[in-house]
């Protein structure tokens, strides 16, 4: 298995924060369907105040940016990406490669 952790942060707008976390609790099918298509096993979304921290367990195969480039053209996935545009501090319509920054590991108890 392989661990990917990245970081994004929202508009600091409580209201737009609260309609954000809402929204994840029922993210649409055909875009849950897609992530378990391309290797995807598991994906946790973390949130402090307004930033968030996102942890993605794949498939030992999964090569990130083929895996994504291919997600992205799956059902739903750019509408989703759109849909969501209106709650991250980032310029609109970036693709999600560009919105959330992949962290780096600096410490395993390992």
């Amino acid at each position: 298995m392989k661990r990917y952790c990245q970081t994004l942060s929202l508009k600091n707008d409580t209201e737009l924060i609260k309609n954000y976390v809402g929204e994840h609790q029922n993210v649409w099918q055909e875009v849950k369907d897609g992530m378990r298509e391309v290797g995807i096993l598991d994906m946790q979304i973390y949130i402090h105040q307004n930033v968030l921290f996102m942890i993605v367990d794949t498939i030992d195969s999964f090569d990130w940016e083929q895996d994504m480039q291919r997600l992205s053209t799956l059902p739903r996935q750019a509408e989703w990406e759109a849909y969501m545009d209106k709650y991250q501090d980032v310029e609109k319509g970036r693709a999600s490669s560009e919105k959330w920054q992949m962290m780096e590991r600096i410490f395993s108890l390992d």
